[in-house]
């Protein structure tokens, strides 16, 4: 009847938790919330006590040891119980405790009797029976007879062994947890799980040293319980984390792997026999990869995102209401091939891909290095510095710490290499900042931007929790980050940063005339190509020392770039471009030699230079980007030009392309007529130089409606004060003393609300504040300028400066505001020679002005001005016979009365 009614009280439950060789929690069925848990004491037995570590938070608390035989009596339970289904009753409850005392029965199988626990583990001899009582139960019986026969055999407890036997030796502190960690050099520690704190965190013992350590899992972090006052609050999904955690290792036998410290817990990731347990974490939407820890994560670090991710696509759990923030990709190639054309900066390439395309590349998720130390404020303490002792511009490949290495790092490993690119994301536009595209670029399986940072030449960019847009090994980065950290490497080291001096002579001509005879004698030195056009370059010199100047290719002239000038802006000549891209091709930011030969007055060395044994020179007249000099001829090198010359010639190679071979050449005079076609003009502004602005009569009507238009959208949306921040060269709007809106080229900038602007439609210059300019409207910046930039033909100004003041002032009385005819006579360069004519009385304003005695009269060598050069030589000696202005004290001309051809 007993054993029909124990049988009718059975329950059935998981074992969570051995807690001793006596004691067991075990989780009920769940019912529609966390699954119910009791303690259950096994009746009539007794086991050893287990160490306990002092609690500090009580005064009294004190560390105690294990009793002989108490791990093997848990362990005894743990291995047989833990996680297992069992049947147990409860005999009896302790009051107030919630303890209650049973059997627990483990099912062996069908149709057959379960196996009784407490009888178990009796008959091993790790418990004692308790044998009080009036009259021992039938169980309690079997229980001593059980131990007898324990006791017998020498079994557990009772082999008689030496006090010490079966007791730990447990390490409940580490004193140094990093040097702990490098000693066990990342391989696999065999742990039994004793604590789930929380998804993520578990207090274990390492076995078989007895450390007793607290493990933050590496690379992931669950939702938390967080202190409100006296209670706890759990974060959504906290409860449900932990229970997974809890059921899967909670005392598990699992392998740890210790990576990292963070205060006094340890990072580290942990082994379940059916893989890391961070990943299903992640998978089950219960955690989220973090960047702080994840580069301590010895390997697997991919699986962690690509876990997380899978969550994230299935929107489980924390990840219930995520939408992802990366931008699509919407280019055609992902990967591709390239070389490596210029290293632009420390995380920035120029390739060439297969197609002949250029593009800019930015190495995903790096940051360059930067200056540590910011210039001295010119205005410290409220003081102000002298004018005379500007601060010293900031040169950043020089100057920032460990730029000039990171550039190097890069030039040496790549300029001119084949390398596989991988987009990871498109930067868009930003502050000012142009769209970049990021990418991963590897070469021989090498991730460049990992090599990089490994080297302490660059750190890893942290992100938002919630920014995708990353490189795809972001991880690998911030282990290496973390490996140059730990051997504090480049930007991470503790010494001094390398400093580079560097004596720079370009733009220095009186500096380049010092260095020109030791540059001379040196013969052949080693250098480093920083391009400025084809035939011009600036190079760094090694040794001994780093010099920085510009230098001209000798014996050749190749087709010039498109530039602004002092007459206006010039168009490129062609294959100009193309003679630059060979030259970049071919020798930028590669080790060359360099052979100057002199140097010119602006202090810019000419010589020759030479890749892999290449001459330049000769390479780029081979390819037809460029004529042989004269210059070339008294050279060594006069023969190779000449025969890639001839040999271009013969292909009619780019700049040959329309030669034709020379013909029997017929002399032909030249013609003696003078062309005339004038055009009225009104004159806008005039120079100093016998130059005037003016604008095409012609084309009034539709510059008016030009100016209507802009004006109109500058009104729609006025420019805010202060909003653009002009540089030298820049396009912008500006408003005149007319109180009107006007395109104009910014010329200088004096300070934050002083800049000197050009006006581009009328050829005058005025001082502006930052509330009267700001940015052009876009589409207005093609248009041609409607000032045109003229000088005055065959007249030349008087030496005296008090008559060229009185020339001017005529000059400006004739012409400024006034319509006038002009015909163009010649040109010097870009710059156009014009004579004027009033329109009514066809007078020739030049011809004018020299009569009245105010200009001098040129001597013109061309046949076709002969004609009128002597009309204007009439009329100066018609003003110098009457005294008239410069020659009111007499003739001023005498001594080069021979050059101008006519006597006083």
């Amino acid at each position: 009847m007993a054993a029909q009614s124990q049988q009718q009280n059975f329950m059935r439950g998981i074992v969570k938790q051995v807690q001793s060789g006596d004691a067991v929690i075990i989780r009920g069925q769940p019912k529609g919330g966390p699954p119910p848990e009791k303690q259950i004491c096994l009746s009539n037995v007794t086991a050893p006590k287990l160490a306990k570590k002092a609690n500090p938070n009580i005064a009294t608390s004190v560390e105690t040891k294990d009793e002989p035989y108490a791990w093997e009596a848990r362990e005894y339970l743990r291995k047989k119980l833990i996680g297992k289904e069992v049947h147990f009753t409860v005999e009896y409850s302790v009051p107030g405790s919630g303890r209650a005392y049973g059997c627990i029965y483990l099912p062996t199988g069908k149709d057959q009797t379960p196996e009784n626990v407490t009888e178990s583990i009796v008959a091993e001899g790790l418990v004692e029976v308790r044998r009080g009582g009036i009259k021992p139960s039938d169980d309690q019986n079997k229980l001593i007879l059980l131990e007898d026969t324990a006791k017998a055999a020498k079994k557990g407890k009772w082999a008689g062994t030496a006090s010490g036997a079966g007791v730990r030796d447990v390490h409940w502190a580490i004193e140094n947890p990093r040097n702990f960690v490098d000693s066990l050099h990342g391989k696999e520690q065999d742990a039994v799980i004793e604590h789930v704190r929380d998804g993520c965190t578990v207090r274990a013992f390492l076995i078989p040293s007895f450390h007793h350590v607290t493990v933050m899992l590496s690379g992931i972090k669950c939702p938390m319980f967080r202190r409100d006052g006296d209670s706890e609050v759990a974060e959504p999904f906290a409860m449900e984390a932990k229970y997974f955690t809890e059921s899967r290792l909670l005392q598990r036998d699992v392998k740890i792997i210790l990576e990292g410290v963070s205060n006094q817990n340890f990072l580290g990731s942990i082994i379940h026999p059916k893989g890391n347990i961070a990943e299903f974490l992640l998978a089950e939407g219960l955690a989220r990869c973090v960047d702080w820890s994840i580069a301590t994560v010895t390997h697997g670090a991919e699986n962690l995102r690509a876990a997380e991710k899978k969550a994230k696509e299935k929107q489980s759990r924390i990840w219930k209401d995520y939408k992802s923030k990366a931008v699509p990709l919407n280019i055609e190639e992902k990967t591709y091939t390239g070389k490596v054309v210029e290293v632009v900066n420390a995380d920035a390439l120029l390739l060439k891909t297969a197609s002949g395309e250029y593009r800019k590349v930015t190495l995903s998720s790096i940051r360059p290095p930067r200056l540590t130390q910011p210039a001295k404020d010119s205005k410290e303490n409220g003081k102000d510095e002298e004018p005379s002792k500007p601060e010293r511009r900031i040169r950043p490949l020089y100057d920032v710490p460990y730029m000039f290495e990171a550039r190097e790092f890069l030039r040496k490993k790549l300029i001119g290499k084949k390398v596989n690119v991988s987009v990871d994301y498109i930067k868009p536009a930003n502050d000012g900042y142009p769209e970049k595209t990021c990418v991963t670029v590897t070469i021989g399986g090498i991730n460049v931007a990992e090599a990089l940072v490994s080297k302490g030449l660059c750190s890893v960019i942290r992100y938002r929790q919630d920014d995708d847009q990353r490189s795809a090994h972001y991880d690998a980065l911030l282990t290496a980050e973390t490996r140059a950290i730990k051997n504090s490497k480049g930007i991470h080291s503790k010494k001094e940063y390398p400093i580079h001096r560097i004596a720079d002579l370009s733009g220095e001509a009186q500096k380049a005339k010092q260095f020109l005879p030791f540059l001379q004698r040196a013969g052949r030195s080693n250098a480093i190509i920083f391009s400025k056009n084809a035939s011009d370059v600036r190079l760094n010199l090694n040794e001994p020392l780093l010099l920085s100047l510009l230098s001209s290719i000798s014996g050749i002239t190749c087709p010039k770039m498109a530039r602004t000038g002092p007459g206006g802006p010039t168009e490129s000549e062609p294959f100009s471009e193309e003679a630059l891209q060979y030259t970049k091709e071919l020798v930028l930011q590669r080790e060359v030699e360099v052979e100057v030969e002199s140097i010119d007055k602006a202090g810019n060395f000419i010589g020759w230079l030479f890749v892999e044994g290449v001459n330049l020179s000769v390479a780029l007249v081979e390819q037809g980007l460029s004529k042989m000099h004269f210059t070339a001829e008294r050279s060594n090198y006069a023969r190779p030009i000449q025969a890639a010359e001839e040999k271009a010639k013969t292909a009619k190679l780019k700049v040959w392309e329309k030669y034709e071979e020379p013909k029997t050449l017929v002399t032909v005079e030249e013609t003696a007529e003078r062309k005339t076609n004038y055009k009225r003009i009104i004159v806008t502004e005039i120079g100093n130089e016998l130059d005037f602005y003016a604008q095409l009569v012609e084309s009034g009507p539709q510059f008016e409606k030009f100016m209507e238009q802009l004006r109109a959208e500058i009104l729609e949306a006025p420019p805010l004060p202060g909003s653009f921040s002009p540089k030298k060269g820049d396009m912008c709007v500006a408003k005149f003393v007319d109180g009107e809106w006007y395109r104009a080229r910014v010329e200088k900038v004096y300070n934050k609300d002083k800049s000197l602007v050009f006006f581009l439609d009328y050829g005058n210059s005025d001082f502006v504040t930052s509330a009267n300019i700001g940015a052009m409207p876009p589409g207005y910046h093609t248009q041609q300028p409607q000032a045109r930039h003229f000088h005055l033909a065959c007249v030349t100004l008087p030496k005296d400066d008090e008559f060229k003041q009185e020339a001017l002032e005529a000059v400006k009385r004739d012409i400024l505001n006034a319509q006038l005819l002009y015909n163009t006579e010649y040109r010097v360069g870009s710059a156009e020679y014009v004579t004027l004519l009033i329109p009514d009385s066809k007078e020739d304003v030049g011809k004018g002005l020299v009569s009245e005695g105010f200009l001098l009269a040129e001597q013109r060598r061309e046949k076709r001005l002969q004609k009128m050069v002597a009309e204007y030589v009439l009329a100066q000696q018609s003003a110098l016979k009457a005294h008239l202005n410069l020659w009111r004290y007499g003739d001023i001309t005498e001594d080069d009365a021979r050059e101008f051809g006519y006597q006083a």
